[in-house]
């Protein structure tokens, strides 16, 4: 069975247990026996004076993109500074009371996935504030096998807390990795140490761990959900519906003047066998989602072979097809968030090119092929391998 870092600490408690410790956590971060990362540090004496939260909270419940506000962790009673508000990062005042940071959040692999981006901007408060950061690692859930990783790799220009640096969509690496990556090729010189977890094997996905699936936000209710996210997610610069608010969430697309069956029919006869479809409606319960409370039309995704899948490929020519059968209905929408306020650009931020809408007006045949040299990143992993742990 897999051992998360956490496991790895609580085996072999380090000389700095007693240190004044902040926790950066939420409560997706267990141990393999699901209990939460934070409880099991204080039940063995790991001397956590302050938590700090990500996007969605430390309950992993707050809405996508919305603010979330300091508290009291009813757990642990330990204080919650917010880490998606008016800061991005601890400031000097939070420092000043701690002596190392500590990080234990679990990822699921693609670059709009906000958690990536809060520990690079801890890395940097940690350099310059002098502060050690350790981070407990976990297994990509969607594989580390490099030769699954898609792009586009980010244009820099485009940069913002969905996309900071250039990385592909689906970057196949551990935070830990990507941590040891940005501290050198960034140089950002934080004291940083990565806790490997261990018994993990790059090309497994979260199912083979032996391990539950635990719910990471409140839209990423299932590893499907994950494994679907790199591609799907592109849905939230349209007026597609991408589930949220449902059971579908992340693994359907549907509008009101959709119809889900002409739709199923087209993706199916394409013929690829690690994916089906199937005609479903759906409705949002959520009001802060698309079409909540209205009946949508759409497609369910089902991937039987995660090992040869590529979500970006496939979102992108999901977002085409429905463009080009419903011209009249089909538009681009901004995608408002805390740290995008008029949410304009959202596809460019997600795609990570410029201009990115004209790529759908192309003809089909150029479409296809500038998305398969868009998505493929052949020297991703030539980029990143010496940081590789696993």
């Amino acid at each position: 069975m897999i051992h998360f870092g956490i496991d790895v600490l609580l085996a072999d408690p380090p000389s700095w247990k007693t240190q004044r410790i902040g926790l950066v956590t939420n409560h997706a971060a267990t141990t393999q026996s699901l209990a939460p990362s934070r409880e099991v540090l204080l039940q063995q004496q790991f001397n956590i004076t302050t938590l700090f939260s990500p996007e969605h909270g430390l309950d992993v419940r707050g809405a996508d993109g919305h603010q979330i506000q300091d508290g009291t962790d009813g757990l642990t009673g330990l204080p919650v500074i917010s880490l998606y508000s008016h800061k991005l990062a601890p400031d000097a005042e939070d420092l000043a009371k701690l002596d190392l940071l500590l990080f234990d959040i679990p990822d699921i692999g693609s670059r709009f996935y906000t958690y990536l981006w809060t520990l690079t901007h801890l890395m940097e408060a940690c350099a310059r504030h002098g502060k050690k950061l350790v981070v407990l690692d976990r297994p990509n859930p969607i594989s580390g096998n490099l030769e699954l990783a898609e792009g586009p790799i980010l244009d820099e220009a485009l940069a913002s807390f969905i996309g900071r640096w250039a990385i592909p969509i689906r970057h196949s690496c551990t935070l830990g990795e990507l941590a040891l990556y940005f501290n050198a090729s960034r140089n950002i010189h934080c004291e940083l140490e990565v806790i490997r977890c261990q018994s993990w094997q790059r090309n497994q996905f979260q199912p083979d761990w032996g391990i539950p699936f635990v719910a990471t936000s409140p839209a990423i209710q299932s590893f499907e959900s994950m494994l679907l996210y790199p591609g799907l997610c592109l849905l939230e610069a349209t007026n597609i519906s991408e589930g949220r608010g449902t059971e579908y969430s992340f693994r359907a697309a549907g509008a009101p003047w959709l119809q889900g069956r002409s739709i199923a029919g087209i993706l199916n006869e394409m013929g690829l066998d690690d994916v089906s479809v199937t005609a479903i409606d759906f409705r949002s319960s959520d009001k802060n989602t698309k079409y909540f409370g209205e009946t949508c039309s759409g497609v369910q995704l089902e991937v039987h072979e995660p090992g040869y899948f590529q979500s970006v490929s496939y979102g992108m020519i999901l977002i085409r097809l429905i463009k080009e059968l419903y011209p009249k209905q089909f538009a681009w929408k901004p995608y408002v968030t805390l740290v995008n306020p008029d949410g304009q650009q959202h596809l460019d931020k997600l795609l990570g090119i410029a201009n990115s809408e004209a790529l759908f007006e192309l003809p089909l045949p150029r479409f296809i092929a500038e998305t398969t040299r868009l998505t493929q990143c052949k020297g991703w992993k030539k980029e990143v391998e010496k940081y590789l742990l696993y």
